[in-house]
């Protein structure tokens, strides 16, 4: 299998320039780099928050995560929610970048029932793969926390107490 795809290069009016360029391939899951990050001709930094993101969405795809992020962060992303902010794809998730390589550590909440070293490892496996399919870094290590577990009807107790706490603010506290 070739490290590059070729493409057909094109003018700024989108017309065929019949010059033929070669975009690197991602890199695939048989492993080795499809790129390198350093050559003679210069070199690819990736920011951590990229590989912090990539990692995160990785994680959450998997089946049995419920959530990221320890008590404190979730609470937080849950004021966020509140006031209509956008979820932090980030939460629970932190990365340190080298040049080559990548190591990553996750917090977690699982749902009820998830066989907690299944999941651990469908999560590694899924977040190793994306990380170096995505960026082209080696990762390292991948550790995950799990810090609570989550329990079928929590979100309606939830919600029966903000329900019950809309019902008071509805009328004016200060006349």
């Amino acid at each position: 299998m070739s490290d590059t795809v070729s493409n057909r290069a094109t003018s700024n009016r989108g017309t065929d320039t019949g010059q033929a360029t070669t975009v690197p391939r991602a890199r695939t899951a048989e492993g080795g780099p499809a790129t390198k990050l350093i050559t003679e001709k210069g070199t690819t930094s990736i920011a951590d928050g990229v590989v912090a993101k990539i990692s995160g969405l990785a994680a959450r795809e998997v089946s049995g995560v419920y959530a990221m992020g320890g008590g404190a962060a979730r609470a937080l992303g849950s004021v966020r929610g509140m006031v209509g902010a956008e979820e932090r794809v980030t939460q629970g998730v932190t990365v340190e970048v080298g040049e080559r390589q990548a190591a990553i550590d996750l917090d977690l909440v699982t749902e009820y029932g998830t066989a907690i070293p299944d999941l651990a490892a469908s999560v590694r496996k899924n977040v190793i793969n994306a990380v170096e399919r995505m960026c082209g870094l080696e990762v390292t290590e991948v550790n995950i926390r799990v810090d609570d577990v989550h329990m079928p009807g929590q979100e309606r107790d939830r919600e029966s107490e903000r329900e019950r706490g809309e019902a008071t603010e509805t009328e004016p506290r200060v006349r």
